[in-house]
């Protein structure tokens, strides 16, 4: 019974040893996160049209009430 009360403990032991360690000794290599910059879209380069045309257009209304 003695034997067998030691034995026990000492597979409890050994399982509990060996996974406390799984991981090696080794020093954790930390990798700093990776950055994605996406480029900003390119605006239209029509968009200075439509203020210039409501202005083209309320300048010959003014014009045309003279």
């Amino acid at each position: 019974m003695r034997l067998t009360k030691t034995l026990m403990a000492a597979a409890i032991a050994t399982t509990v040893a060996g996974s406390a360690i799984a991981g090696g000794f080794a020093v954790e290599i930390v990798e700093p996160p990776v950055v994605v910059v996406e480029p900003a879209p390119a605006g239209s380069s029509y968009g200075f049209l439509i203020p210039v045309v409501a202005l083209a257009a309320l300048a010959a209304l003014a014009i045309s009430n003279q």
